[in-house]
């Protein structure tokens, strides 16, 4: 039986699947060129965790814009509509894969609702 997602190292376990498999990904690589090239990936696992836990936990840990972080990307690297729905797909499976629950249910309606805004803030929402 799955259990919920309680705690930080459930994030940190989903998190490092799911940029294992988006590094895999010719496609969603290219987004993480640089945090590769710079070893820097500890290191953003460590951010995103943060910005997780506190979504998931009501912590405060997380001390960036995340949108604003994207946008800049976005300025170098085009997202497209399928960076997106790759993205969602991913994370959904390795959720699913590992966990059951309303905090996993949870991670995957605010990580639907964080593509959506960020779709709309760069323009790429489409109805």
């Amino acid at each position: 039986m799955k259990l919920d997602i309680s705690s930080r190292k459930d994030i940190k376990d989903i998190l490092t699947t799911f940029y294992e498999k988006l590094l895999s990904d010719e496609k969603m690589l290219l987004f993480f060129e640089e945090i590769v090239t710079n070893k820097q990936l500890d290191h953003h696992l460590e951010i995103i965790t943060d910005f997780w836990q506190d979504i998931l936990f009501d912590t405060t840990l997380y001390q960036n814009n995340v949108l604003q972080i994207h946008k800049e990307k976005h300025a170098f690297t085009n997202f497209k509509e399928e960076h997106f729905a790759c993205w969602i797909s991913y994370l959904f499976e390795v959720v699913d894969n590992q966990f059951k629950g309303l905090i996993a249910s949870k991670m995957k309606n605010r990580a639907t609702s964080i593509a959506m805004v960020m779709k709309v803030k760069m323009n790429l929402y489409k109805k």
